[in-house]
């Protein structure tokens, strides 16, 4: 079908009620500013899931990265998204105004020239991300490696989206997936497909242009409707079976799986990647961060795990605005209310 036919099938689909979970926070995104989000059928309801990095990371990992920036002899570097994601205490912004050695970089790479040049300071690299991002980590562990930059270190908050999907895929609210496609190009379709056919329940891969996502919500949409499960690759030009074996060689051979914590998902078995090997000596102490204090009032563990849309948050608009977060998910570019807030 052409775009405007599968527009038209989306406002007017007229089947069983459908709950779909659009898993990551780029689509979220792309869905509002495409306007798909606001032409489709009042039967169908798209939650937004956890697709966040900087939303899931627990806050004993801001609370780490807070104590290095208040300890003499180190900096911290991390993206700006991260730097107004509340601690228990203070957030990084926080620290920094009290004195702390906080800054952000636009480029993780910026933290590895630093600290060649500055050896007097140990640099703390933020490393959150999920699989899209993890090969760029661990190729900058390998290079402060090779390069014998000893003042470095990297807290890590890496994690793999299957193991989270999977307990998704157990909610019996949820009726299909919208995969992540920056994800599965590395991962390749296979992960999903394992997915489908143990949850029964339909996914699709998808990408991110409008013709691109109408077709994968299309597609989701009909399978779902009749409670078909499986795997459909609507993102063929960039998701292989395989992935990409280069990203992913490169993956196993930094980083080794463990267990971790997502906000509002609790411990997933082995979703973690920790720095492993001869480079450990790198990680800055990554493992064992579980405590996850929120603010009284926040709801992003129920906005991540598609239970709660953020315009029913009593903080949304009101305690909680991208000016003044109570929540990481009002935060980050990626985080559901903060797409909602603005509209995309």
């Amino acid at each position: 079908m052409r775009e405007k036919e599968l527009a038209r099938f989306l406002s007017i689909y007229d089947g069983p009620p459908l709950r779909l979970m659009e898993v990551c926070g780029t689509h979220t995104s792309s869905l509002y500013r495409s306007g798909i989000r606001q032409i489709l059928s009042p039967k169908i309801t798209l939650l937004s899931g956890p697709g966040c990095p900087v939303c899931v990371t627990p806050t004993a990992y801001i609370d780490k990265l807070v104590s290095y920036a208040m300890t003499e002899g180190y900096k911290v570097l991390a993206f700006g998204d991260l730097l107004a994601v509340p601690g228990s205490r203070l957030s990084l912004s926080g620290a920094r105004d009290r004195g702390g050695r906080v800054d952000f970089f636009y480029n993780p790479e910026e933290g590895l020239a630093m600290a060649a040049k500055d050896r007097q300071t140990t640099y703390v690299l933020a490393a959150v991300g999920f699989e899209t991002t993890a090969p760029v980590w661990a190729d900058l562990v390998k290079r402060a490696y090779d390069e014998n930059i000893g003042n470095i270190r990297f807290l890590t908050a890496l994690k793999t989206m299957p193991e989270a999907m999977d307990i998704l895929a157990r909610d019996l609210h949820i009726d299909g997936f919208l995969c992540p496609g920056h994800v599965a190009v590395i991962t390749g379709s296979r992960p999903f497909f394992h997915l489908a056919e143990t949850s029964g329940k339909p996914m699709v891969i998808g990408g991110f242009t409008p013709p691109l996502l109408l077709r994968a919500l299309s597609r989701l949409v009909l399978e779902a409707s009749r409670k078909k499960g499986g795997l459909w690759n609507e993102y063929p030009s960039v998701v292989r079976e395989e992935g990409n074996p280069k990203a992913l060689s490169l993956m196993h051979e930094v980083f080794e799986e463990g267990d971790a914590v997502w906000r509002g998902l609790g411990t997933i078995r082995g979703s973690g990647l920790y720095i492993s090997g001869k480079y450990e000596f790198l990680d800055a102490g990554s493992r064992n961060l579980t405590e996850d204090v929120m603010p009284k009032g926040c709801c992003c563990a129920s906005v991540l795990t598609g239970r709660m849309v953020p315009q029913n948050c009593p903080c949304f608009g009101k305690a909680c605005t991208p000016d003044h977060p109570v929540g990481a998910c009002m935060v980050s570019g990626e985080g559901a209310c903060s797409i909602t807030y603005r509209g995309g």
